[in-house]
């Protein structure tokens, strides 16, 4: 059978590569209604993206003037590269941001442009979220009628992996490696935090999965951790006056030491790289207000960033969607509460793409 060049396009949110480019980040973000409904929307979202600018600014001047998540993206993409070559599968690799560049549009023209037969849509939020993975997934479809309607490249999609057993290891690995960093006297009173960007109750109630596949990402951890500690999963990055998924992490932290815990592992579960929430919300926010409340350790785990059990993490995802492909069983599933339309329809498009690689591989193996 004829070789077929394959793309592995890694999906996320993205963050601004200068102070200079927060409020368009801020705008495009208050722009999603993937993510939002707002008022007025077109209008509204550069109006709150204007007024929280020079405060967003503000924060990313004290974590360098930017965020990393772009060269974090690029390393990883470059280790995962290297390490399938080292199996004798190349790929080509893309990132395609949600809100910064390089934008889906970019990348899905580059993959074109290169003659990309085979994509893989890899989702770096290993738990499903309609307002992360599914926002993505949504504009990929709108970004491939537009500019692959004749379906040049057919595509697979990794759509979550909360307790895939290296993910598990790799964090396991990260939170041993920092609770050995604690006083010995005082690590087997450590109090393990899980933490995880917040989700608005109104998502929650409509079914979103992603509390739901937080906490197997933390029950899986903890027992690879031989449930050495006590743990709370909370919830961070709360943004507007509704209702959010609770309890919140500096909540959490205030009443902990009220309780009488003085040593607390935070540990970053829902994020795959530093960025603004690890090195702003967590080590300068929180790591203050758990000094004001009298924790007397605080120790933030590392984000897996380029952990080399990461990186194998993310070869193995794509060799066995390659190898041993199967049709994602939870992709095609709406909330049951959904009401946005196109969530239906991209779910629909990749639905049809996989059974299209079914056929296709069924009768590759028939000729073989």
């Amino acid at each position: 059978m004829k070789y077929r060049t394959k793309g592995v396009l890694f999906l996320n949110m993205g963050g601004p590569s200068s102070l200079d480019k927060v409020e368009d980040f801020l705008s495009r973000l208050f722009s999603d209604t993937d993510l939002m409904k707002l008022p007025m929307q077109k209008y509204s979202s550069k109006f709150i993206a204007k007024r929280r600018t020079p405060k967003v600014r503000g924060q990313y001047a004290q974590i360098g003037g930017k965020s990393p998540i772009y060269d974090w993206t690029l390393k990883q993409t470059e280790l995962m590269k290297r390490a399938l070559l080292q199996d004798g599968l190349d790929v080509n690799t893309y990132i395609g941001f949600r809100y910064v560049a390089p934008f889906v549009e970019e990348a899905v023209e580059q993959m074109l442009r290169d003659g990309v037969r085979e994509g893989i849509a890899f989702s770096q939020y290993p738990q499903y979220s309609c307002a992360t993975t599914g926002s993505s997934l949504n504009e990929l479809y709108r970004v491939l009628r537009k500019h692959d309607p004749s379906k040049k490249i057919s595509w697979r999609v990794i759509d979550r992996w909360p307790t895939h057993h290296l993910l598990i290891k790799a964090f396991a690995k990260l939170v041993t490696e920092k609770i050995s960093e604690l006083p010995e006297e005082c690590r087997d009173d450590a109090v393990i935090l899980f933490t995880a960007h917040s989700l608005p109750i109104k998502a929650v109630d409509r079914g979103d999965p992603y509390p739901a596949e937080v906490a197997a990402t933390c029950h899986a951890i903890i027992k690879e951790l031989g449930h050495s500690h006590p743990y709370r999963i909370v919830w961070q990055s709360k943004v507007g006056p509704l209702p959010w998924l609770g309890p919140h992490t500096d909540d959490a932290l205030t009443g902990l030491a009220k309780n009488g815990h003085k040593v607390v592992v935070l540990v970053p579960v829902a994020f795959t790289s530093d960025h603004i929430e690890t090195l702003y919300e967590l080590d300068i926010l929180y790591k203050d207000l758990a000094d004001k409340v009298g924790i007397e350790h605080f120790k933030r785990v590392d984000a897996l960033n380029v952990e080399p059990l990461f990186i194998d993490c993310l070869k193995d995802l794509v060799l066995s969607h390659l190898k041993d492909f199967k049709k994602p069983v939870q992709l095609n599933l709406q909330c049951p509460k959904c009401t946005n339309t196109v969530c239906g329809e991209a779910k629909g498009f990749f639905e049809d793409h996989h059974d299209e690689i079914v056929r296709y591989e069924d009768k590759t193996r028939t000729i073989e």
